[in-house]
């Protein structure tokens, strides 16, 4: 994750936990998955081992920044511990490379979601880190999240 700082405020910003997600040098996003060398089956978030064959040999990868969607909800009362606000949408997006992941949406109304609805990448700031014991107070805290893509 590329390290920057927050328009006006001099927080920098951190993603929510390392290894899931990263911006390019030009602020694209990406999600870190494996690839295993034995059978090719891809993985997110990144194991040590295969859940399909058992291998030990994963190797990481840059995932698709897009995707479809396939299921989704509003999440209306904020999980215990969880950073940012509510209404969320949080769904289940597939990768062209076959793989399902579950995500937060940044479309909250379910209403405005479908089956099938083209999605893009993106990172968002949940809010400063709550650690009063935080190495950097007013860190902001990030992470990743699909968007619907708007038809132009």
């Amino acid at each position: 994750m590329s390290a920057g700082t927050e328009s006006g405020t001099g927080a920098g910003r951190r993603p929510v936990h390392d290894g899931l997600f990263g911006e390019d040098g030009s602020g694209s996003p990406f999600l870190l998955g494996g690839r295993c060398d034995a059978c090719d089956r891809v993985q997110f978030p990144m194991a040590p081992t295969c859940p399909a064959c058992g291998a030990d040999t994963i190797t990481e990868v840059r995932l698709s920044d897009h995707g479809t969607l396939w299921g989704w909800t509003a999440v209306t009362a904020p999980p215990p511990g969880a950073l940012g606000d509510v209404p969320f949408g949080f769904g289940v997006v597939e990768l062209p490379e076959g793989l399902r992941v579950i995500t937060r949406l940044t479309e909250s109304d379910p209403t405005r979601l479908s089956f099938g609805l083209p999605m893009q990448l993106v990172v968002i700031d949940l809010g400063p880190d709550p650690d009063p014991d935080s190495a950097v107070r007013g860190e902001i805290i990030t992470t990743y999240a699909f968007a619907p893509v708007v038809a132009t």
